[in-house]
């Protein structure tokens, strides 16, 4: 079965979180009246990627009905939704995926592992990896800069993720670095990658929300204004596209020790 998914692109309030949520409720809507399965949501969307909002109350984990609306609108929609947020965790912050499934509690599924320099001030890094069932398929989640290190989406191949699911934030200057980085994740490993990206904000983010197939190729986007990049994930071309680029199938889990001479 084929499965469509929606990368966000949108700008975030910064610190207003009843705000961002009720512009995530509105997108969850507009991804339900096109037939979308899965919704993402780029980088602390829920708090806004910004300093001021960083050290300031953050949602907390240990009460999440600051969720409400949006299980409302999953349990009506039907739809799987990865949200990303800046989150405190009693004594540290991380910058966490949370995943809200139709009839279910919301889980706090997975905290960014790679931390960008900045980011190392406000928040603790992620101490494993995560991927989630989407109808037959398995989405592996990563956050931002997770994705510019090919062992991660490499991890999340090797279990058993088809699809590699990034929320990302990125300054101005990073369009080449952001689009060679995920269309290289999705050629090596033979999976579709979604991008959902800010856009604005007091770093004046740049977006670029898109789907790329297992070859590598953008086949959806979008440019600059808000948005949704919508694909559908067809699971036979994946199983083409491995069986022809054979990086995946040949790749040496181990290359044994290094020699120097």
């Amino acid at each position: 079965m084929t499965l469509r998914i929606a990368a966000v692109q949108a700008e975030a309030s910064p610190g207003e979180v009843n705000r961002n949520i009720a512009k995530a409720v509105d997108f969850i809507q507009r991804a339900s009246s096109e037939k979308v399965d899965v919704i993402v949501f780029p980088e602390a969307f829920v708090t806004g990627y910004d300093d001021a909002a960083f050290t300031g109350s953050l949602p907390a984990s240990a009460e999440l009905d600051w969720l409400d609306r949006v299980q409302e609108a999953v349990d009506v929609t039907g739809l799987l939704v990865i949200l990303n947020t800046a989150l405190d965790r009693g004594g540290r912050s991380t910058l966490t995926d949370i995943v809200l499934a139709p009839g279910r509690a919301p889980v706090l599924a997975y905290d960014k592992q790679h931390l960008y320099d900045s980011e190392r001030r406000w928040f603790t890094a992620g101490d494993h990896g995560c991927s989630l069932s989407a109808g037959d398929l398995r989405l592996g989640l990563s956050v931002c800069y997770d994705a510019n290190f090919p062992e991660h989406a490499a991890a999340a191949a090797f279990n058993g993720a088809v699809v590699y699911i990034n929320s990302g934030a990125y300054f101005p200057g990073g369009e080449h670095r952001r689009d060679l980085h995920y269309a290289a994740r999705a050629l090596d490993n033979g999976m579709y990658v979604v991008f959902s990206g800010l856009i604005g904000g007091t770093h004046q983010f740049i977006g670029g929300s898109a789907v790329f197939n297992p070859l590598g190729q953008r086949i959806a986007h979008v440019p600059t204004a808000e948005g949704m990049a919508i694909a559908d994930i067809d699971p036979n071309l994946i199983s083409r596209i491995r069986s022809e680029q054979r990086m995946w199938a040949d790749r040496r889990v181990s290359l044994g020790e290094y020699e120097h001479h």
